[in-house]
């Protein structure tokens, strides 16, 4: 599978993909970031942060939902063959819908908490889904991309949440989740 020239959407062998490919694509990524939040969330909430946790996960279970309906459904993801004003109009309804987003927000210097550490996970099922180290494409393509403040509080949760969900339990504590 390659990545096109229309911001990354999936095309297999330069068509547009099927409804079931399609599908199994938005089911994975959303299964990536489940999988990514309940680790995170499991363990904040070893560290003391039940709520947030608990909160981290109840959002996750409901990431992205909006791909499935609609001009997102339609248009995100479905390959070259989309036109790109469509295209430019499901990536706006979806980020405008969903907190995840730092456009949601205005910014990510604007973002809650609980939804930097959404994003968080969502950063991380796209880097699985990509091959890409998550730190480096914070650094590299996040920074500049959304214009992070490296020395502002959204930048420390970044890194606290990559740190946590990166963290390998093997070295420190069997007991930790």
């Amino acid at each position: 599978m390659n990545e096109d020239a229309n911001g990354g959407s999936p095309v297999r062998n330069g068509r547009t993909l099927s409804a079931e490919d399609h599908l199994d694509n938005l089911v994975r990524h959303i299964e990536l970031v489940r999988d990514a939040g309940l680790l995170l969330g499991k363990r904040l909430m070893h560290e003391g942060e039940a709520d947030f946790g608990r909160l981290l996960i109840a959002r996750v279970f409901v990431h992205d939902a909006s791909k499935f309906f609609g001009a997102e459904w339609a248009f995100l993801h479905r390959g070259s063959a989309v036109p790109k004003d469509k295209l430019e109009l499901a990536i706006n309804q979806h980020q405008q819908t969903n907190e995840h987003h730092p456009e949601y927000w205005g910014g990510v210097d604007k973002m809650p908490d609980i939804a930097v550490a959404e994003m968080v996970c969502d950063w991380y099922a796209r880097s699985q889904e990509f091959g890409t180290g998550l730190r480096d494409w914070i650094d590299e393509v996040a920074v500049p991309r959304f214009q992070i403040d490296k020395t502002g509080q959204q930048y420390k949760w970044i890194q606290k949440f990559v740190d946590v969900l990166l963290e390998d339990v093997f070295v420190h504590d069997e007991d930790h989740p």
